[in-house]
């Protein structure tokens, strides 16, 4: 999903066909690696991009580029991120770690791309404002799209602590 948006155009809605193409990727990837649902599926694609939205966990993604930028955050990230929609899916997801703990990150990345899946990461994380906080027991894994190409991963949790 490296589709381009336009700046200061980015909302979410659950009946743009994007959002639900993107959930849907999400939550199958997420059945395919883990062997369970993330979130209850509804059967409808507008009500499942509404939940997963709304979820009371994290849930962000990239995609593909060699830097990769996100491409997925809902509510719950950007309230931890501090930002709003626009900003989120115009970053860089290394920009998500600090510089010293980008090797530890990217060292995650790579165990994830071999493995499928990873269920037991920690690490320190900041926001866009530049509040540190610790996630615990994140699960990462690998997004795959309709005709099964690589298309970025995603990440989700529900535990951290803000750490200033």
């Amino acid at each position: 999903m490296d589709e381009e948006r336009e700046p200061g155009k980015t909302t979410f809605r659950a009946d743009d066909r994007h959002w639900q193409e993107l959930t849907a990727m999400l939550l199958n990837s997420y059945a395919r690696w883990l062997g369970e649902e993330l979130i209850e599926r509804s059967g409808d694609a507008r009500t499942d991009a509404e939940r997963l939205f709304a979820a009371p966990r994290v849930v962000v993604a990239h995609g593909t580029q060699a830097d990769p930028i996100l491409c997925y955050g809902n509510r719950m990230a950007l309230e931890l991120w501090e930002t709003d929609l626009d900003a989120l899916l115009a970053m860089p997801s290394r920009l998500t770690a600090e510089p010293m703990h980008r090797d530890e990150r990217a060292r995650l990345l790579e165990r994830t791309t071999r493995d499928g899946f990873v269920d037991d990461y920690r690490g320190i994380r900041i926001s866009r404002t530049g509040r540190r906080f610790e996630i615990a027991q994140a699960i990462v894994w690998n997004l795959v799209d309709r005709a099964g190409n690589d298309a970025g991963q995603a990440a989700t949790f529900s535990e951290w602590k803000r750490l200033d």
